[in-house]
């Protein structure tokens, strides 16, 4: 065993990272329509610049920095119930709590906030992902790379279904029923100038009151979109419990192990990341085209580049534990869940019509100035704020909610 502050840096780091790199996809969720997500022609410019990040964002983050999250929320799970266990609680009920209560902080999220919120996926997931909390390292892989196939067949087979649709659609004698469901798979999909990407652009430059009651009408839509994200998200919560007891992820590897592992992941899973964003911009946007690689055969290459990062970001941090930097890192890690809901926070009220009023107003690359101003709140005020106080102001209503009484926050100095 190592010291127990050592041992707890690298994943408190990995969670800083993986908070601060989640906003570099969120940033488009929060500023342009949804379409711009998986079809850079729908929104956002199509300027060189323009096109270039969204490429470099798709080939190097886009679901990586989530799946490095969902990483370090089965091993934080993990922690907590044998931390609890050691202290004479029942882990498991600590844990259903601690869930209830996060979904619920999603599910003000999603209401009064935004529409992107994973915690609800979070919390729900975590209820099935305890149930293999005692089985070892490589029955837990076997178990996540069967979730990650399981969760791989059900997006191939939408996004097969949607090119045969496609091609019924352009039949001379094609059905109308099959026509109209290609039109709307379009629309939904991406396809410039839609007109519910209008429809979008619309809603988010209106007032707080008509934001809220559409995200209150398509809450049940969005409880459809769960059985997307539960296998991916439960396949990562498990490879993390596996990292974990594996000793990747709390650092007890050899650095040179580290680089190699960056190095190997990197190497598999770039090049056809790279081949499959050409292949978009190739297709002219096609939406269907967009969205299959952004949503389906990108995925393979996801696994390998999310620990590829892991790998990469543990390198540093245990090469360069005392640097300022990776020490800031941590500390916004910490304070995850404060800075998660504190960015969304921050965003709806720059673009959103009941604030700054920018929702699709800026093109995609000057956008990432916002990520930058994001990134650097998060690095100047997490460390300051945890010198003085024992938790984020978040994760202190979690525990307390959690624990059924408020905790002690304030550190007492002597």
């Amino acid at each position: 065993m190592i010291a127990t502050d050592t041992r707890l840096l690298p994943l408190d780091a990995l969670r800083g990272f993986a908070v601060m790199g989640i906003l570099l996809l969120n940033i488009v969720g929060f500023a342009m329509p949804e379409a711009a997500y998986m079809n850079p022609a729908a929104w956002g410019g199509t300027s060189a610049p323009d096109i270039a990040t969204w490429a470099i964002t798709f080939v190097l983050f886009d679901g990586k920095m989530r799946g490095l999250f969902s990483l370090l929320f089965g091993a934080s799970m993990l922690l907590i119930i044998e931390k609890a266990e050691m202290d004479g609680r029942d882990g498991r009920r600590v844990h259903f709590v601690r869930s209830a209560w996060l979904f619920a902080f999603g599910l003000a999220h999603f209401l009064l906030l935004w529409w992107g919120d994973i915690l609800m996926v979070y919390a729900i997931v975590s209820l099935v992902a305890v149930l293999f909390i005692g089985r070892p390292p490589i029955s837990l892989v076997k178990w996540a790379f069967g979730a990650f196939l399981i969760h791989f067949v059900i997006v191939a087979t939408f996004i097969i279904s949607a090119y045969a649709y496609g091609h019924a659609a352009a039949a001379p004698d094609a059905p109308t029923s099959l026509v109209r469901g290609y039109a709307a798979m379009i629309e939904s999909f991406g396809s410039p100038g839609a007109p519910s990407i209008k429809a979008d652009v619309a809603l988010h430059r209106s007032g707080f009151g008509t934001i809220f009651v559409d995200a209150l009408t398509s809450l049940p839509g969005h409880a459809v979109s769960f059985f997307y994200f539960a296998f991916d998200t439960l396949g990562f919560m498990l490879l993390g419990m596996a990292m974990l007891k594996g000793g990747f992820l709390n650092g007890q590897w050899p650095i040179e192990q580290y680089r190699r592992t960056a190095r190997h992941c990197f190497m598999i899973g770039l090049p056809p990341s790279l081949a499959l964003a050409i292949w978009v911009i190739a297709s002219g946007y096609d939406p269907v085209v967009a969205f299959g690689s952004f949503f389906a055969w990108s995925f393979p290459f996801r696994v390998p580049l999310t620990v590829g990062y892991a790998a990469l970001f543990l390198t540093w941090v245990l090469h360069s534990p005392d640097h300022f930097l990776i020490r800031r890192v941590a500390a916004a890690g910490r304070m995850a869940l404060s800075n998660y809901l504190g960015t969304s926070l921050l965003m709806t009220a720059i673009f959103y019509g009941w604030g700054g009023g920018l929702f699709g107003q800026i093109d995609r690359f000057p956008l990432y100035t916002f990520v930058i101003g994001a990134w650097a709140i998060m690095l100047l005020c997490s460390k300051p704020w945890l010198d003085h106080f024992h938790y984020g102001p978040l994760e202190w209503v979690w525990r307390s909610l959690a624990r059924g009484q408020s905790q002690p926050v304030r550190r007492i100095r002597n």
